[in-house]
């Protein structure tokens, strides 16, 4: 029997029919990722495995680093063949870590290979894996096609033009591919250089003179709008906490001022800048009927050398240990007492923190929507089978979990969407086993809730424009 078979991780005759009846045949509606929309307007295709499975993979890195991996064949001048090469030799010591799992999955649901990889059978995999990269079935037309994925959401800075969306609407393409709004760099006023150049992007794109921080707001305000002319549905925050001090318009005003002067915010104002700016997004949102995401709790770029040699987003970022819930539960405070709370997805990265969300949470549910505030599946360092049964858990104990809107890949590889399969084999592992136990009853609504979980709560949470 192969590593990867029917049955992987489905430990009872409970969790092999869940999964295989109602689990299995469901769609993928991935509502959070960062693939390139450029990459899913031109089809691309890619040329060897290097390309689709390691160019931007900063979970591979840091498993390669702690290999002893040099960096030339991580993020370096080494040939892509040489990078697999050194990628090869550390999946044995992978073992425990998730990427065990997930590098044998996609090896088996993308090119139908068994084999263990290792760097006897590296050579091999490279020229089975390369030669079936050339069809168009693993074009990324083609990826979208066999792993059924009605909806995609990209993740997009308001300046952005839109443009490759623009041209996937009009392809044909049977994914529906959504922007979502991420205006982080809005919050960057301790950065005067990195703030202003973005503030003009900004004015461009809205096409207004940014001269005032009343313009400043319109003109988000009009980027809001054009993504919602453009399918955009969701907004995205990823913040280390949720800043939510009471701070004046003329406050904000201020700030907004000094920093188009060049002069940096210190930390104080920062945070004020940060609250005013949260809550404005959080009544744009609310307007329109938009999902907000709140992604808390990573503590980035920690490096200090390796972020000046790499940049950003190449696996030098931790968990945080911030105290997050007096500030969640004051921005949600504010925003339902204006009635102005929005429907939103709280993520959650220090699993220290999973039980006072969850509790958290279940304080703003008003009525009005099911699961109108959602404790988001286990995120980052947490997106791996315990982490996934942490959170849902700590959902099932204190909320409802039958309301979960499931999975996403928070992904920027092409290569994983097998996730979802692995999320959908840990829920049904977890709730098949409370079968087996005598802890829940074998009903028909059990398969109904792990269809709703994978994909129906999702499509009728969201209110995408699939039609």
């Amino acid at each position: 029997m192969s590593f990867i078979h029917d049955d992987f991780l489905l430990t009872t005759p409970a969790a092999r029919r869940l999964y295989h009846e109602h689990a299995e045949p469901q769609p993928i509606l991935d509502y959070h990722c960062h693939l390139s929309p450029k990459d899913i307007a031109e089809n691309r295709r890619f040329h060897n495995l290097y390309e689709i499975w390691l160019e931007g993979d900063h979970y591979k890195w840091r498993a390669m680093r702690a290999n002893g991996i040099p960096e030339r064949y991580i993020t370096g001048d080494a040939e892509p063949y040489e990078k697999f090469l050194a990628w090869a030799r550390t999946v044995p010591y992978t073992v425990r870590n998730p990427l065990f799992h997930w590098t044998h999955l996609e090896l088996k649901r993308y090119f139908g290979i068994d084999a263990l990889l290792d760097e006897t059978t590296a050579p091999e995999i490279w020229k089975r894996a390369n030669e079936m990269l050339a069809s168009d079935e693993l074009t990324v037309h083609g990826i979208l096609r066999k792993f059924r994925v009605v909806a995609l959401c990209t993740t997009d800075d308001p300046t952005d033009d839109l443009r490759y969306h623009q041209q996937i609407a009009q392809s044909g393409l049977e994914t529906k591919v959504f922007p979502a709004f991420r205006p982080d760099r809005a919050l960057r006023v301790r950065h005067p250089a990195e703030f202003n150049a973005w503030v003009d992007r900004l004015a461009e794109a809205a096409n207004i003179e940014i001269r005032t921080f009343d313009d400043f707001l319109e003109a988000l305000r009009r980027r809001h709008d054009y993504f919602h002319q453009m399918g955009c549905r969701l907004s995205d925050h990823g913040l280390e906490y949720c800043y939510s001090d009471p701070c004046p318009h003329a406050t904000a005003e201020r700030i907004f001022n000094e920093t188009r002067q060049d002069k940096p915010a210190t930390p104080e104002d920062f945070e004020l800048f940060a609250s005013y700016m949260m809550h404005f997004f959080g009544k744009l949102d609310a307007e329109k009927g938009w999902t907000k995401q709140l992604h808390l709790g990573a503590k980035r770029n920690v490096n200090t050398r390796m972020y000046l040699k790499l940049g950003p987003d190449t696996g030098f970022d931790a968990i945080g240990d911030w105290p997050q819930v007096d500030r969640l539960a004051n921005y949600l405070d504010r925003l339902a007492q204006e009635n102005a709370l929005p429907k939103i997805i709280v993520y959650n990265l220090n699993p220290a923190d999973n039980y006072a969300f969850a509790a958290l949470i279940a304080c703003f549910q008003d009525g009005s929507i099911p699961g109108k505030l959602q404790f988001g599946s286990g995120w980052w360092h947490l997106d791996q089978k315990e982490g996934m049964e942490w959170q849902l858990n700590a959902l099932s104990n204190l909320g409802l979990l039958p309301r979960f809107i499931g999975m996403l890949t928070d992904s920027r590889s092409f290569l994983s969407f097998p996730r979802h399969e692995y999320f959908r084999r840990v829920l049904c592992n977890l709730v098949g086993r409370d079968i087996e136990n005598g802890e829940l009853p074998d009903i028909p609504f059990v398969g109904r809730m792990i269809e709703n979980i994978c994909f129906h709560n999702a499509r009728q949470f969201l209110e995408l424009p699939l039609e």
